[in-house]
């Protein structure tokens, strides 16, 4: 279990080597930052189906600080460090016309970091320590460009951000004054040994408005629109792909299940913020024109499919949603690649002056296809799969409303993406365009990339299915195993 703490260690070492050796090879930071990913992506799939425990210091839990390893925490590296790594490959060429690619690989190492060292951690404190790490470095990313609109962008977001934070500290410092621990284990121990408390009810609600934010979960989204269109395609690619995942829906799951223990109240609060946030989110990206702030809008619908299929509690409702998580993952951020890709090459992303894209792009028209496809969940894109689940969870546990909703949100995405394809990419060529060429190699890579994944990863759902096919893949059951078994967590941590 040695190699748990590289994955905050190597990526943190990495962002602070970068400033050091950069100014005299001017090479290096692009080296840098894609070895490390592509390393981190490569020791992610090293860990399926392990579990474990490292102790910080050898002091073992609960006194000392802990990383714990187990099928969620898996599943989360493996969408962090994946979908960093397509996102450094793009940076290469993308990140030329910004001031210091230095400072960019270094804040990008940071918040790769924060966000493996948020999923694995086993104490509340460091949990907030290594959230706040990756969100300080999405402020500065969002903003790198030092234009009016992001840094405007910017701002907004640190400051919702900062009132997420201080919901989150809030709640871990009522936690502590009610338990006395702050290790997640031990706080699931003693709630199970002596039950809830009003004081520990308080903090239940500060954390689902504090991960709930950090989540852009509707009503707590209003950062959202506006951060990530901002942000350089690449960190907008990581931002809906993987932070707001890993800073909130995992966060949010992990203590909900795995410490607090959830009720059924909890299970319908979460699923009421999920079908709100799926259907508000699609409904606001219909009238937008701008391709980023429509992908923005979208993150906020995604985030609700997932959020339903948590909140439902069955095992059939928690996989759709995790095999969503992991699926929005790749589709988003490939979407967002693409916008940047024609931003890169047009200098516009707006819908209305684009048309014929896919002649001069082609790669970029055929990526951008398979991830609208995906979204809109038509078969047989890895989008359809989750969805179905999903809807299927809703039935089978007698929620036949939420059912009709994400099916009305779903039909309302597949008509937001036509629009997409229409004007963007299958549209008259438009005189001004018929100079552009695709964008270079590298980019072109990174989304091939992803739209391979948009078409393989349903063979995740084979061990599921008794097959005896890809059992040494499995990510999803053990995933949706550490879920179930609620706050047994705290024995297998504790022994």
């Amino acid at each position: 279990m040695n190699i748990i703490p590289l994955f905050v260690a190597l990526p943190l070492a990495v962002a602070f080597i970068i400033p050091m050796l950069s100014r005299k090879f001017k090479w290096f930071p692009d080296i840098a930052g894609n070895i490390t990913t592509l390393i981190l992506a490569g020791m992610s799939f090293s860990v399926i189906g392990k579990t474990g425990i490292y102790s910080m210091g050898a002091w073992e839990a609960p006194i000392g600080i802990v990383m714990v390893l187990d099928g969620l925490s898996v599943l989360l590296l493996i969408a962090v460090n994946v979908i960093a790594f397509a996102s450094t490959l793009f940076s290469v060429n993308y990140m030329d016309r910004y001031t210091s690619k230095l400072r960019y690989y270094s804040l990008f190492l940071l918040m790769v970091a924060g966000m493996n060292g948020v999923v694995l951690s086993g104490d509340l404190f460091n949990l907030y320590v290594f959230l706040e790490i990756a969100s300080v470095a999405s402020y500065a990313l969002v903003g790198f460009g030092c234009e009016h609109e992001e840094i405007e962008a910017s701002f907004k977001y640190l400051v919702l951000g900062t009132v997420a934070s201080a919901f989150i500290l809030l709640g871990i410092g009522i936690t502590y004054g009610s338990i006395g621990s702050l290790n997640m284990a031990q706080v699931s121990e003693q709630i199970s040994l002596s039950g809830m408390n009003n004081a520990l009810l308080f903090a239940v609600a500060l954390f689902i408005m504090g991960f709930g934010l950090k989540a852009a979960l509707v009503p707590f989204h209003a950062w959202l629109p506006d951060a990530h269109p901002s942000a350089p395609a690449p960190i907008s690619s990581m931002l809906s792909g993987v932070l707001i995942k890993a800073l909130g829906i995992y966060t949010l799951a992990r203590i909900l299940f795995n410490v607090i223990g959830v009720t059924d109240t909890i299970l319908n609060i979460l699923m009421v913020l999920g079908a709100v946030s799926m259907v508000i989110g699609v409904l606001l990206a219909l009238g937008q024109w701008d391709f980023k702030r429509l992908l923005a809008y979208h993150s906020i619908s995604q985030v609700g499919y997932i959020i339903l299929g948590i909140g439902l509690g069955t095992p059939l409702g928690i996989l759709g949603g995790l095999f969503h998580l992991i699926n929005h993952s790749v589709f988003k951020s490939l979407l967002f690649l693409n916008a940047g890709a024609i931003e890169y090459s047009t200098g516009t992303r707006q819908l209305d002056e684009l048309g014929g894209m896919k002649e001069k792009m082609p790669v970029t028209g055929g990526t951008s296809l398979v991830a609208s496809m995906s979204i809109a969940g038509i078969p047989p894109f890895n989008g359809f799969w989750s969805k179905l689940i999903i809807i299927a969870a809703c039935i089978q546990a007698g929620r036949p409303v939420f059912a009709a909703l994400a099916v009305f949100a779903s039909i309302l995405t597949l008509a937001s993406f036509l629009k997409v394809q229409k004007y963007a990419f299958f549209d008259k060529l438009k005189d001004k365009w018929k100079d552009i060429e695709e964008v270079p190699v590298l980019m072109r890579l990174s989304m091939v990339l992803l739209a391979l994944l948009c078409i393989v990863m349903c063979v995740l759902l084979l061990p599921l299915l008794n097959t005896g096919l890809f059992d040494n893949i499995d990510i999803l059951g053990p995933a949706v195993d550490a879920l179930m078994k609620g706050t047994a967590y705290a024995v297998r941590v504790l022994g």
